[in-house]
């Protein structure tokens, strides 16, 4: 089996370096192309056994698994351009939530998949996100979970919750990260500690609290319970933050906002397809 990724910016890289260090599949059984290509080359000289393509073209010839890694109003024109070198018995695999199996199928005769990766899965770690074209074989559905489940934890999804569980999956990471940035911010403005300090105390805070979740020692509500005692100065931290849990509505509203508009864009790009007539 051999496997391509067009598309080598953030994720795409990712989704290399994870695959090749997780040993999912070898460097040499694995062909890149960016539009840049000195953006693929320099993940060669990462792995010097990796291929880089010099085309789109040239990896969907290669591979029999593609991810496609590119913007999602990138997709339409990539596939329609390269439709006539991608046989039937391939997988095309997207990595974006605004496109949908169904339109995927609609522009070409292959086997299609969704794999929405998180950052995540640069460590080996995390969820990604999975959905299934009608037409995918089974073959291609248990080699697809395979793969994924060397770099992360594969959650099968459905159509009407893909974007929540990307916010989730996904998103979530920049979320938690950025809140824990202003909790160090704050630590430091408010008292005397270091910024070098506070950030090493909540990085070893946020990895043992993933571990003691990961090792199913607590729950959530459980954690909370365990640290906020009756009485105690977490309850008195807990109070500030409820007058603020509603915050993430407005973040779940606002990802759902941009997600329908782009959602709209990629259907008018495929609309234009559908009303053009056959020949």
């Amino acid at each position: 089996m051999k496997i391509g990724i067009i598309g080598t910016g953030n994720m795409g890289s990712v989704l290399t370096a994870s695959l090749i260090e997780s040993s999912a599949i070898h460097a040499s059984r694995l062909m890149v192309t960016n539009r840049t290509l000195t953006k693929a080359e320099r993940l060669k000289n990462a792995y010097p056994k990796l291929r880089v393509g010099s085309s789109a073209e040239e990896v969907f010839q290669f591979a029999d698994i593609v991810f496609i890694c590119v913007k999602p109003h990138e997709f339409f024109n990539l596939l329609s351009e390269n439709k006539a070198v991608i046989a039937k018995h391939k997988l095309i695999v997207s990595i974006t939530s605004p496109i949908s199996c169904e339109q995927l199928e609609s522009l070409v005769d292959c086997n299609v998949a969704r794999a929405i990766p998180s950052i995540t899965n640069r460590a080996l770690s995390g969820s990604s996100l999975i959905s299934f074209g009608d037409r995918c074989h089974t073959e291609y559905r248990e080699k697809l979970l395979e793969i994924m489940s060397f770099i992360s934890k594969p959650v099968l999804i459905e159509e009407c919750t893909t974007r929540v569980s990307s916010d989730l999956a996904s998103c979530g990471p920049a979320f938690m990260g950025f809140l824990l940035q202003c909790f160090i911010n704050s630590a430091v403005s408010e008292t005397d500690i270091s910024k070098a300090q506070a950030t090493t105390l909540a990085t070893e805070m946020i990895i043992g609290m993933g571990k003691l979740l990961e090792k199913e020692v607590y729950t959530l509500p459980a954690l909370i319970q365990k640290v906020c005692v009756k009485g105690g100065i977490t309850g008195e931290g807990i109070k500030i933050l409820k007058d603020h849990e509603h915050l993430f509505d407005a973040v779940i509203k606002k990802t759902h906002e941009k997600y329908h508009e782009d959602c709209e864009k990629i259907t008018s790009q495929f609309q234009v397809k559908e009303e053009l007539p056959e020949t």
